[in-house]
């Protein structure tokens, strides 16, 4: 029932964009500055410049509206003007009395102000934690200022939290992470909080911080703006129960008038940006750009902490002068190289942990170098070891061979689908990253899934005979078959997302496809996996474009075959990056620098912006960072 309602509401969502639903965007504001100077931060604005961006709204029959708004069209109420815009500004700065208020007043704007309730708490002569050091309060808002700015009648005051606006003690390293999204690490005990308590710890500020603005400005507040833009499942739903029926968040984008308020995207302004800068961030949507780099944390892990830091700052150092955008990062120990996990580099309930590193190294890349991080996991090839296997199903081919040669846990299996879901929920609550990556494992040949959870499965679920010999037999059976199959792995591989995002949220969902699946339509029906499925369900396709895997004879011919039979799909300029190879696992050689950077000025000149490469061996330098960047950095894409 539950799987039904999302494809209802799904359709609903594609029916809106169909019919022309009206779409409205959000800006997001921070402190507002009389001018730029070398201590400024990178989202300050001027004054000067905020006057501006309001003539420009204006002159150009922009029509701000306010979150109330917003909420009422989606309940059916008033709908929204054509060129709707929202005014958010975060964090309660002096400023927003100084500059904001007197301009909001004269152009009669609408528009949101997010409060911490702890940093306006402070003594007035006191000093506010903000962005790792101490700054005067008088920096921010004051109590008399925050009740005139209430009853002014067109700010809404909304929940900024009110102590998690901060960072927290995250791992044994020493990194500190978001509070709202992070299980706090305390260095005495060496263990990471429970669940309970952060539950507990995030529900109780979200209440002392609603009771904070009550008791100042005399309403409750209905809109909670997530600090840092960072929330999850486990927080979206205490809001929803405290009475914050709207939450903001900084994903990015455009919203539908419609779509849930749950979760609404903004465009996060930064480096006071000139007025034709200011109006590309509405009018304009480049194309999506990613350049990626997958790297095995087995590079990284040392037993020595010391060469193991050796080792993490050679990989920043080479990721930042690569120019990738997203880094694949492996979440998973592999060993003995055959694909399966039989331990995870993060902590977990269900696996050995062979060193909880997956956090560290995420956060290092993100903070550091400015990329996106997603972990690279297992769906199915997961092998915690015999005593744990004999209470799970595994994957079994009809004629006893070993199909794609992956040991994998059957996803028919309820007992073994609530083991990986267990896997993936630790993943978001213990880790920090921005998308998860599935691995190449996901997939079943046309002799499996022949266990018995699966034979059960394909009777109950989708009307065939428990027997695979007697479904390939039958033209009709097979074809429903293997296209069930191929969707129980996308959906299954959906759900997992969702598992994770319980405790982090939002994340991205990639998966690795055979080439053979673009080359040749009968593949689905040997591996379980279709190309426009994967396009038209994960924000990316990652092609494992890899002609010496293939056996290509002439790799070039093979790259642009593949290139010509996969970019005229649906979303494919979208959605679809070309993984390129940079080792010959046949021979167990590199591949050479100069002809994998060849291969990458060839995406280039057909205009293609997504691809990427896998292994980076940091250690031996292949391939050549310094000659490869000047084809695979984003800001290749640009000369």
């Amino acid at each position: 029932m539950l799987k039904i309602k999302y494809l209802l509401l799904t359709l609903l969502f594609v029916c809106n964009i169909a019919l022309g639903e009206t779409r409205y965007q959000v800006l997001c504001f921070h402190d507002i500055v009389k001018e730029m100077t070398a201590t400024s931060e990178p989202d300050d604005v001027t004054a000067d410049n905020l006057i501006i961006y309001f003539s420009w709204l204006k002159a150009n029959d922009y029509k701000v509206v306010s979150l109330r708004d917003v909420l009422i069209a989606k309940k059916g109420g008033k709908p929204l003007p054509d060129k709707a815009i929202v005014l958010t500004f975060d964090d309660g700065y002096e400023s927003f009395y100084t500059y904001a208020l007197p301009l909001l007043k004269a152009f009669q704007y609408p528009a949101t102000l997010a409060i911490v309730g702890s940093w306006l708490d402070v003594p007035n002569e006191g000093t506010v934690f903000y962005g790792g050091k101490q700054v005067p309060r008088s920096k921010f808002l004051s109590i008399p200022e925050l009740k005139e700015i209430a009853n002014s009648g067109l700010v809404e005051i909304a929940s900024h939290t009110y102590n998690l606006h901060r960072g927290i003690l995250a791992n044994a390293e020493g990194n500190d992470m978001p509070a709202l999204t992070t299980f706090g690490y305390d260095k005495e005990t060496k263990a990471f909080e429970t669940e309970d308590h952060y539950l507990k710890r995030i529900k109780n500020d979200l209440i002392k911080n609603n009771t904070w603005i009550k008791h100042h400005t005399g309403l409750s507040p209905k809109t909670i703006v997530w600090p840092y833009g960072r929330y999850n499942s486990a927080a979206q739903k205490m809001a929803k129960d405290l009475g914050l029926e709207i939450a903001v968040t900084l994903d990015d984008g455009e919203n539908l008038e419609l779509q849930p308020v749950d979760s609404i995207r903004r465009i996060y302004l930064i480096n006071n940006p000139e007025i034709d800068d200011f109006v590309a961030n509405l009018r304009e949507h480049p194309p999506r750009l990613e350049r990626v780099m997958q790297v095995d944390l087995d590079y990284v892990y040392d037993k020595d902490p010391a060469q193991q830091e050796k080792n993490l700052g050679l990989l920043l150092e080479r990721v930042k002068a690569s120019g990738v955008t997203t880094v694949y990062l492996q979440a998973f120990a592999d060993d003995d190289g055959n694909g399966i996990a039989n331990s995870l580099y993060f902590k977990n309930s269900y696996m050995p942990v062979k060193a909880n590193i997956l956090g560290r190294v995420s956060w290092q890349l993100r903070s550091r170098v400015g990329v996106k991080v997603f972990a690279w996991m297992p769906l199915l090839a997961f092998d915690p070891g015999p005593e744990k296997l004999r209470d799970l199903d595994l994957v079994q081919s009809s004629d006893g061979s070993k199909g794609i040669g992956y040991l994998r846990l059957s996803p028919f299996s309820e007992r073994s689908r609530k083991f990986i879901k267990g896997i993936y929920t630790d993943l978001g609550r213990y880790a920090n990253f921005e998308g998860i990556l599935i691995h190449d494992d996901a997939t079943l040949s046309d002799k499996e899934d022949a266990s018995a959870p699966a034979l059960q499965y394909y009777a109950k679920n989708w009307g065939l005979p428990a027997n695979i010999e007697t479904i390939n037999q039958n033209p009709a059976y097979k074809e429903k078959w293997y296209k069930a199959k191929t969707q129980m792995l996308t959906q299954f591989s959906i759900d997992m997302k969702e598992a994770a995002q319980q405790y982090r949220k939002p994340i991205s969902l990639a998966r690795n496809y055979y080439a053979e699946v673009a080359l040749n339509p009968q593949s689905e029906e040997w591996f379980a996996q279709s190309l426009p499925n994967g396009l038209q369900n994960y924000n990316w396709v990652a092609l494992m474009a890899m002609p010496y895997m293939e056996k290509a004879k002439n790799p070039s011919q093979w790259l642009n075959r593949l290139v010509s039979e996969t970019q005229s799909l649906p979303l494919a300029d979208q959605k679809l990056l070309y993984e390129l190879q940079a080792k010959n696992w046949r021979t167990d050689t590199p591949i050479p620098t100069e002809e994998l950077s060849s291969w990458m000025r060839t995406m280039r000149i057909k205009g293609i912006h997504n691809f990427g490469y896998y292994p980076d061996d940091q250690f031996t330098n292949n391939p050549n960072i310094e000659l490869l960047k000047e084809e695979l950095s984003a800001k290749a894409a640009l000369q």
